[in-house]
């Protein structure tokens, strides 16, 4: 996937959540925009969220790794 391909994804209105699935099989999910932060090569992602929604670390994706993105269903609440 390209850069513009994620920039597009993650500034989509509305936004659709998304998961992405690394090459070695882990995957990650962006429930929100703002959990996720794009660079030129890597693509930042907020884990394990807090209720107040701030996340407790980060992990840093590779582009190059990136194997599949599909969208999740949300649970209406």
């Amino acid at each position: 996937m390209t850069l513009q391909t994620f920039k597009e994804m993650l500034t989509r209105q509305p936004f659709q959540p998304i998961r992405l699935t690394l090459s070695s099989g882990q995957s990650y999910e962006v429930r929100h925009p703002e959990m996720a932060m794009l660079t030129r090569t890597s693509l930042l992602i907020g884990v394990d969220i807090a209720p107040d929604g701030v996340p407790a670390e980060f992990k840093i994706v590779s582009l190059l790794h990136v194997a599949s993105v599909e969208p999740i269903r949300m649970q209406p609440t």
